[in-house]
């Protein structure tokens, strides 16, 4: 896969490097870091972008660039304009830089939510 850039504002289009259109889109995440010497340590931000090859996100949590992540995230649509959803992806933290964590995404799929918060 090709590496993730994420930009916060104005760029060149002469000197863009994403692969795929970023959405600017804030919602609820929660996430799981998956590090087998420790266990897991979990945390919550908002997202600032997504596209289908990344999420870029805020948290208060020190998070390592190169580990394993995955995340939930409140969706903005209903299924049949009744049932929540929450998006649900797997990837790995590729930069971390001003409280903002940058996940490429190696795979995701859309779930319904309960009517509690994203879990």
């Amino acid at each position: 896969m090709n590496p993730i850039y994420f930009s916060t504002g104005s760029s060149n289009p002469g000197t863009e490097r994403r692969s795929s259109d970023r959405f600017p889109m804030e919602r609820d995440v929660r996430f799981k870091v998956i590090n087998r010497k420790n266990g897991e340590e979990s945390g919550a931000g908002k997202t600032v972008n997504m596209s289908s090859n990344g999420v870029l996100f805020v948290t208060e949590q020190n998070l390592l660039p190169g580990r394993r992540v995955e995340m939930t995230i409140s969706w903005p649509a209903k299924l049949n304009d009744t049932c929540n959803l929450k998006f649900v992806a797997r990837g790995r933290i590729v930069r971390v830089e001003n409280g903002r964590a940058a996940v490429e995404l190696q795979q995701y799929e859309f779930r319904t939510q309960g009517k509690a918060s994203v879990q």
